[in-house]
C-alpha cells in the first residue's frame, strides 16, 4: 500500500479517539447516549481527516487512541493518503509534543483534534502560510482552548503546566510563548463541539449529522428496551 510522502511541505497531525461508546465524548453521552456520542465522533473524525488532505500541505497523519486497529482509522488509511501511528499515554499536552516532535516535515506541522468542524482547508492552508514568518500558529477555540497549534520545531515547555479542558488553556499559552520567546500569528477563533449547546449548532451548521446521530441514538434506545423486557 501506497503510504503518504513526507518529502515537502507542512505536516499535519491530527489526535483522535475511536468512535466506540462509551469512550469518546463523554460529556455528551447524557445528552446524546453512548452510541450516538460515538456516531458523532465518527462523522467528526472523517470530516477532520477529509479537510487535511484536502489542504493538500503536506503529510497528513492520524494519531489513534487507543490504538490504530479501529475499522475507522483503518478504512481511513486504505488509500494510502494517511499515516497511522499510535497516541502516547498522558495528558493532552504530551500527546501534541509527541506528534511535533516526531513530525515527517521539518517545514514545520499543524496539531489539530476533531471537535472543530468549522475548521477547513483554508484555515489550515492560512496557518501553514503563518509558520514562515512565525515560530508558532494558533487558532483559538470560542470556549478559551484552541483548535489548532502549529510549530516549526517542538517545544515541550509550550503545553507545560496548561490546564487542559479550562477556559484558561488559550491564555496559558500565549504566556508559555511569551516565556519561551517563540514569536506566533493568531488567527480568529473558531466553535468546537464539546457541550449540548454545541451539538444544537452544529446540527444547525451541518443539517446531515442530525440523522445519523438520531440513528444512533434510536438503536441504543431501542437496545435498552428490548433488555429490559428481557428482564421483566
Amino acid at each position: 500500500m501506497p503510504r503518504a510522502s513526507a518529502d515537502h511541505g507542512i505536516a499535519i497531525a491530527v489526535l483522535a479517539k475511536a468512535p466506540i461508546p462509551g469512550l469518546t465524548k463523554t460529556r455528551l453521552i447524557p445528552y446524546l447516549g453512548a452510541a450516538g456520542a460515538a456516531s458523532l465522533q465518527g462523522w467528526l473524525l472523517r470530516r477532520t481527516v477529509a479537510t487535511a488532505l484536502e489542504a493538500k500541505l503536506g503529510p497528513v497523519t492520524l494519531w489513534c487512541a487507543p490504538d490504530p486497529t479501529h475499522p475507522d482509522f483503518i478504512d481511513l488509511a486504505a488509500g494510502g493518503h494517511i499515516n497511522l501511528r499510535q497516541q502516547t499515554a498522558g495528558a493532552l499536552g504530551e500527546r501534541m509534543h509527541q506528534a511535533l516532535a516526531e513530525s515527517q516535515s521539518p517545514a514545520g506541522t499543524l496539531v489539530v483534534g476533531t471537535d472543530c468542524p468549522a475548521l477547513g482547508p483554508t484555515h489550515l492552508q492560512q496557518a501553514a502560510a503563518a509558520l514562515a514568518g512565525h515560530q508558532a500558529v494558533v487558532i483559538p477555540a470560542e470556549d478559551g482552548g484552541y483548535v489548532l497549534i502549529g510549530m516549526r520545531r517542538a517545544d515541550a515547555r509550550v503545553f507545560d503546566g496548561i490546564a487542559w479542558g479550562s477556559e484558561r488553556v488559550m491564555a496559558q499559552t500565549r504566556e508559555r510563548l511569551r516565556e519561551i520567546g517563540r514569536p506566533w500569528q493568531e488567527f480568529a477563533p473558531l466553535w468546537d463541539v464539546d457541550r449540548n449547546e454545541d451539538v444544537k449548532r452544529l446540527i444547525t451548521v451541518f443539517p446531515e449529522a442530525q440523522a445519523l446521530i438520531s440513528s444512533a441514538t434510536a438503536f441504543e434506545a431501542d437496545g435498552e428496551m428490548h433488555k429490559a423486557r428481557a428482564g421483566a
